[in-house]
């Protein structure tokens, strides 16, 4: 059958399918269906979960391409992330993610965490200093690190640690931590202007895209009480050894054909409606939910299920939503958004021998040699990683240039003499949802109020901030709401997502 023909008409491979599943729980034939709107991280996840547990499912995805925006594109000779994306070893929902679609041996972690600062407006010229873990036990694994971190004074380095053992002893239940920032929790822990741009920024920007005045205390210290201090080797970090494109689109689709979805790309839903059993034309022999089975529309085409699985971004849920469906959904219209800026250069000579390096009293934050993962043989490929970027988001590339190249050289000497054969900048202006402080209160677990109608997506209320952890948290989430609501067995998926 055509890829093009309409979707009615499209071969289902689990419509001759002849496993037990196909008698569901009810005893009616046929097995439940499961429509998951959304080809991110938290759909592809909710997809595969939902399969892999007998149901009948749909994938339906705008884009041409799976991954959401964790994504790959071609330039020339680069095959270039959109961002660079990494992950921790405390990460373990995405790791069962990379498992799941066989992808784990192509985004190692480190063996133990070490990340270089460089610090190009010391005194005394520019200074390198490391973040590293030894092997002894949570919070001794950080101690010599941290004593000899030289961008902090030795009275910072005490009040650090201090301030690390308090955060420790926060309950993050406590809603009341959603409602203050950072910044003043530590400026109350005795924390120096210059230790939150040298130490707590420096990761906190990086996994919340958000400065510490802008960030939640709670999500802040779900970071900080996750990555650094719930076991020795939770920060070590792991990121993509080829394109992402790879790993979420190309990998995540050959998993989903074999699972039996059926993936639709360049398919845009337009409505999702519940109808109810009594309605006239309904199939109401078939749908295995209470009250009525849903309708998704698409461009020419009207699906039935009995399921939705909406893992959209927070304004296209708001849009998709029906009547009734949740309690004040406008609050997901105040679920504000932030941007991620990425610069890319590529040299004709190797300028860096490091896979990556932080960077401190420079507009530069981290840089990534990508040239392995791009596929470049000749030269380097440097990606700059930009978060909390709202100032630069829309810089013109003639300005972006004229402000890194500079400082790329004063970072690295071998620069100066290397000819730039190309310079580009992606933009992700809405890369993530901004956790700033009351967010957490307006973030929706997977259920809704509609019988058969789940959420999934980073901005959902998985307690993390908007990461691919959280992406697959809440796609592991939606999909074992939705098997709980049909009695079925869901401890095929990631427990701790539950």
């Amino acid at each position: 059958m055509r890829d093009d023909a309409p979707l009615s008409q499209r071969a289902d491979p689990a419509e001759t399918a002849t496993d037990p599943t196909d008698a569901d729980t009810t005893g009616r034939p046929g097995r439940a269906a499961a429509v998951v709107v959304g080809g991110g991280l938290a759909g592809i996840t909710s997809a595969l979960a939902l399969a892999d547990a007998g149901l009948r499912v749909t994938l339906l995805e705008g884009r041409p391409r799976l991954g959401g925006l964790a994504f790959s594109f071609q330039r020339g000779n680069l095959s270039v992330d959109n961002g660079q994306h990494v992950y921790l070893r405390c990460c373990t929902a995405y790791q069962w993610f990379l498992d799941r679609i066989a992808a784990t041996d192509l985004a190692p972690l480190q063996r133990r965490l070490d990340v270089p600062v460089l610090d190009v407006a010391a005194s005394r010229g520019p200074r390198l200093g490391r973040l590293r873990r030894t092997a002894l036990p949570v919070p001794l694994h950080l101690a010599q690190s941290l004593t000899t971190y030289p961008h902090l004074s030795l009275a910072e380095r005490a009040k650090v640690g201090r301030a690390a053992l308090a955060l420790g002893r926060l309950d993050l239940t406590d809603p009341a931590l959603d409602r203050q920032d950072f910044a003043s929790w530590l400026a109350r822990q005795g924390q120096s202007a210059r230790a939150i741009e040298a130490l707590w920024d420096l990761v906190g920007v990086a996994t919340l895209n958000a400065r510490a005045g802008d960030a939640s205390l709670g999500l802040a210290a779900m970071v900080f009480k996750t990555g650094l201090l719930s076991a020795p080797g939770a920060a070590d970090i792991g990121w993509a050894q080829v394109p992402l494109g790879d790993i979420h689109d190309t990998l995540a689709r050959k998993a989903l054909d074999a699972a039996g979805v059926r993936t639709e790309l360049r398919t845009r839903v337009t409505s999702v409606a519940r109808t109810p059993d009594s309605a006239p034309g309904s199939r109401s022999g078939n749908s295995l939910m209470k009250n009525g089975h849903w309708t998704v529309e698409v461009p020419g085409e009207r699906i039935e299920t009995d399921i939705v699985v909406l893992a959209v971004p927070q304004r296209e849920a708001h849009a998709l939503l029906p009547s009734g469906a949740v309690a004040d959904p406008d609050r997901f219209l105040r679920i504000d958004t932030a941007p991620i800026l990425n610069v890319h250069v590529q040299y004709d000579r190797t300028v860096l021998k490091r896979p990556f390096f932080a960077v401190l009293g420079s507009p530069v934050q981290w840089v990534f040699d990508r040239t392995r993962a791009s596929g470049l043989t000749d030269g380097q490929y440097l990606a700059l990683s930009q978060s909390a970027a709202q100032d630069e988001i829309d810089e013109p590339v003639a300005k972006l240039r004229a402000r890194y190249l500079p400082e790329l050289e004063k970072l690295l000497p071998a620069a100066r003499d290397a000819r730039v054969r190309d310079f580009f900048v992606t933009r992700e202006r809405t890369a993530t949802f901004a956790p700033t402080p009351g967010v957490g209160a307006l973030r929706p677990g997977a259920r809704t109020e509609a019988p058969g109608l789940y959420l999934a997506g980073a901005w959902t209320a998985t307690g993390w901030p908007a990461t691919m952890e959280g992406a697959v948290r809440s796609g592991t989430s939606a999909a074992r709401a939705a098997l709980t609501a049909l009695g079925r067995p869901g401890g095929h998926l990631f427990e701790e997502a539950a």
